[in-house]
């Protein structure tokens, strides 16, 4: 073989190196470039999580939060023009030392009804006067108060001005715990229509209201509510009302710190009640007709009583259904209907189980003898 070819043989396995060589740099260039825009597309949307015992891409799995922020969104959205601020006034009253200045209360409240209803809870209206309602643009209007139940912690008003939005109510017997929910509200009066973000920590909770009473079925969540966001709505990612928030637990009898304690009552609830106070002015509950002591063990054993649990009768009123059954000052009721008043079943939620016509048995101790008698409900008075 001549030099001449030689040459011309390592001329074209030079330039055929050179070729490869640019080719694989350009496509390595390209590759690098694809998969920086995918990750950096990847890193704006979605989350890949990998098992900790598992280092295989096939065991992986996409985890999406654009969708649930913009669920968040679009929830507040749909029911952010509906709920106000409430603000009234509770007079100043006369004391031994003088007049005590007026007090400026507040709290929130949502629009239920085209006819300007507000929902919103008892505790927020309570012997307030002068009452406004803010909306979520600023104006201010006049409200009243239609009706309210203390019991369940519902208060109805009505405003006569423009209504920007009218609350979607949601079914509040299908939450589960650990769904997503959304509290709007206007905390310390100031922050109007704030919006938190937490999940259904349980449902069907009961609080102790320290009025002999307990409040029943609520929905706990961790969604941050504060003072001033009582009377605001719970909301699910769909924008539906599905809670009105009431009240929260910063601590305990013991001493203990509680933090992400919330409760809402379940708008199934709130709107039943609602319902009736449009209708009648109030939400009629059953009523026997006595006044009473709750008896829990401690009271019992202050004052020897024959029975850890019940309710000692302190007065029978005139022409009620315990007058009309025989009841007498000093019975101790221990069952109401087929229930016992225990820890769990006080005096006026075993009660309110009923409604006003239904006849009952009542077992009651009277001077240590266990009696019965009949009794037919009536519908307890109101203003």
């Amino acid at each position: 073989m001549t030099v001449k070819r030689i040459l011309y043989i390592l001329l074209i396995v030079v330039v055929a190196g050179f070729s490869a060589l640019a080719g694989a740099v350009a496509g390595g260039v390209g590759v690098y470039q694809a998969i920086r825009t995918q990750r950096s597309n990847l890193t704006a949307s979605t989350q890949t999580v990998l098992p900790a015992n598992n280092t295989s891409s096939a065991q992986t799995f996409t985890l999406n939060t654009t969708d649930i922020q913009t669920s968040i969104t679009q929830a507040v959205q749909k029911a952010g023009p509906a709920v106000v601020t409430v603000v009234g006034t509770i007079p100043g009253q006369t004391t031994f030392f003088g007049t005590t200045g007026d007090q400026t209360v507040s709290g929130s409240g949502i629009f239920i009804s085209n006819q300007g209803y507000v929902l919103t809870n008892n505790h927020v209206v309570e012997g307030a006067q002068n009452l406004n309602i803010i909306l979520s643009d600023g104006t201010q209007e006049k409200a009243v108060i239609v009706g309210t139940d203390p019991y369940s912690d519902i208060a109805v008003l009505k405003a006569d001005g423009k209504i920007p939005a009218v609350a979607a109510l949601g079914n509040s017997d299908l939450l589960q715990p650990g769904e997503s929910v959304i509290a709007i509200g206007s905390p310390l009066g100031d922050f109007k229509n704030t919006v938190t973000v937490g999940v259904v920590s349980a449902t069907g909770r009961s609080l102790d209201t320290g009025k002999g009473y307990q409040i029943e079925g609520l929905i706990q969540t961790d969604a941050a509510i504060n003072q001033g966001n009582s009377g605001g709505p719970l909301v699910d990612l769909a924008g539906e009302v599905i809670g009105v928030n009431t009240l929260i637990v910063r601590s305990t009898g013991n001493g203990s710190v509680a933090e992400g304690l919330g409760f809402s009552i379940p708008i199934n609830t709130a709107q039943a009640v609602a319902e009736q106070i449009i209708q009648k002015g109030y939400f009629p509950h059953p009523y026997l007709g006595i006044g009473y002591q709750p008896i829990t063990p401690d009271i019992a054993a202050a004052y020897n009583l024959p029975v850890q649990w019940g309710a000692y009768v302190t007065k029978v009123s005139d022409n009620s259904p315990a007058s009309q059954a025989g009841l007498q000052q000093g019975d101790i009721l221990t069952r109401i209907g087929d229930s016992a008043l225990d820890a769990t079943h006080s005096y006026l939620n075993t009660l309110f189980t009923y409604k006003a016509g239904d006849q009952i048995t009542v077992s009651f101790l009277r001077n240590g003898k266990d009696m019965q008698t009949q009794v037919t409900l009536g519908e307890s008075p109101h203003n």
